[in-house]
């Protein structure tokens, strides 16, 4: 145990550092900062990393085999009107105990945050069980965004929505797939996989969390339809001046016991839902069980180090760098600033490891960690590029979502299943509790400091976020298939078909003469 936490440490350092060193250069030399605002974000990073190694390995010991053997459990039952109603309570339970779920909703004052809360997790259970009805009809799920996304959109730019709404909602989508969402969920597809074992299996074991993402913009959507039009004018809190690195500990002291009481308040219920189904159903060995738990206490301990960290330590730097930035005159360079980050920012989201992970190993090897994690990279550098542009032109959201999304799932129908599938989920894994918590207030600053819309331009970074790896993961699974397809070699002056599979690395040479 203490070996594999050593390696998940080394892990978590490799993706936090680039990103921590590229704000550190940044307050030394463009927007300098006090000694104290320095040593909090230092020990933010330092909570990061150590959060991040524990959650990690908390997740492959616990909530990874939870969902597992759950999903397979009830694949076996083949009872649709007893996996639906589990499916939806699964999507509701894991949804409310999303962190960075409650950081958007926190920051956002168009909707009350326990409103936004619990309506999301109703979106998330909802279309965790339609995404589990569409695997039972064997719906390909190409065609299933086509009309789910052609639906919201043509919902979002109705009069009936407020502009102030749109990027919000499209954010609850991204920020619901994160560190518990995601190793639950895509456990439960893992499951599903090693039972059916058919053709399609592969595919279909991807796919739910992005299916889990369109739930949640539909909500808020609906609330948005639902409320009052005249969004409140938003403002920030400013940044408090510490002078005592004694404050800053006790910066971080106070939030401690505050992130303990919400981490242990969102796993319970997944706590209790799994023992009481392993009770009547799963009845798994002490062993296991035994392992389950200390997973778990692993998962909690990493979650509230790492909230703790990233809301304490990242937040108002995140907030401060925006508005320096932004009101320096030279508002341009948040773009390349914001791209670098982009590009190492997603290496450190908790469930991007999870992600290429459990990819890695379901495709065996087919589609690897490395190649998914440098598109996801370019992806999401991308995308906060753009995301910055918004923030400083004030151009509409719906010129990027909605080229963006066309293109993507005009792509899906070019591209074998699975990179649809994967390319789907990522777009939501992108998009955690980093991006939450740093880059939204990066953009917020950013938006107050231009005398912009905050509601309209700096919301829908994570939108952005979780966009772009739909096109980037896709274009890598148009590569693939064009090293896959059948090859042709010249043979004295003709052409001969030659099929080979892709994984021969030996070319037969023909010979006319001996009539082969």
């Amino acid at each position: 145990m203490q070996r594999n936490l050593m390696e998940k440490i080394k892990e978590s350092l490799g993706s936090v550092l680039p990103v921590a060193a590229i704000v550190f250069i940044l307050m030394l030399t463009i927007v300098p900062v006090s000694g104290e605002m320095f040593f909090m974000f230092f020990i933010g990073t330092v909570m990061l990393v150590v959060g991040i190694g524990l959650f990690t390995l908390g997740a492959d010991t616990s909530m990874i085999i939870i969902g597992e053997e759950i999903g397979a459990k009830l694949v076996r039952l083949k009872k649709i009107g007893l996996i639906l109603p589990v499916c939806f309570i699964i999507g509701v339970l894991v949804t409310v105990a999303e962190p960075d779920l409650k950081v958007l909703a926190d920051q956002t004052p168009i909707v009350d945050t326990q409103i936004m809360v619990w309506s999301v997790g109703v979106g998330v259970g909802i279309f965790l069980a339609l995404a589990f009805w569409r695997i039972f009809l064997q719906i390909k799920i190409s065609v299933l965004f086509v009309i789910l996304y052609a639906f919201v959109f043509i919902f979002a730019c109705s009069p009936l929505i407020s502009p102030s709404f749109v990027p919000t909602a499209f954010d609850s989508g991204g920020v619901t797939t994160g560190p518990i969402t995601v190793p639950f969920i895509m456990a439960l597809g893992l499951g599903l996989s090693s039972i059916r074992g058919d053709k399609t299996s592969e595919e279909d074991s991807f796919g739910l969390v992005a299916m889990c993402s369109v739930g949640p913009i539909l909500i808020v959507l609906i609330l948005g339809a639902l409320s009052d039009t005249n969004v409140p004018e938003q403002t920030l809190e400013p940044i408090g001046e510490y002078s005592l690195v004694s404050e800053v500990f006790g910066k971080f002291m106070h939030a401690l016991p505050h992130y303990m009481k919400d981490v242990a308040m969102a796993i319970l219920p997944i706590v209790a839902f799994f023992v009481f189904f392993n009770a009547i159903s799963l009845k798994l060995d002490k062993k296991t069980l035994i392992k389950i738990f200390v997973g778990l206490a692993f998962t909690y301990i990493g979650l509230v180090l790492f909230l703790t960290g990233a809301n304490t330590g990242f937040m108002p730097i995140g907030q401060y760098l925006g508005e320096s930035l932004a009101g320096s005159g030279y508002s341009w360079v948040l773009v390349p600033i914001g791209m670098v980050i982009g590009y190492f920012i997603v290496s450190a989201e908790p469930a991007v490891h999870v992600l290429k992970q459990q990819v890695e190993t379901i495709t065996e090897g087919r589609i690897s960690a490395k190649a998914l994690g440098l598109s996801l990279a370019i992806g999401v550098a991308c995308s906060v590029g753009i995301a910055m542009i918004r923030v400083i032109t004030g151009v509409s959201i719906f010129w990027f979502l909605i080229p963006g999304y066309a293109l993507a799932l005009i792509i899906s129908f070019l591209v074998p299943p699975i990179f649809t599938s994967v390319a789907f989920d990522a777009g939501g894994v992108a998009s955690g509790p980093l991006t939450a918590t740093f880059l939204l207030p990066l953009a917020m600053g950013a938006s107050v400091a231009a005398g912009g819309n905050m509601a309209e331009d700096a919301f829908g970074i994570v939108a952005m976020v979780a966009m772009t790896p739909l096109l980037t993961i896709q274009l890598l699974g148009l590569v693939s298939k064009f090293k896959s397809a059948p090859k042709t070699e010249v043979l004295e002056g003709q052409m001969f078909p030659l099929k080979l599979d892709e994984s021969c690395d030996t070319v037969v040479i023909l010979d006319k003469k001996e009539g082969v």
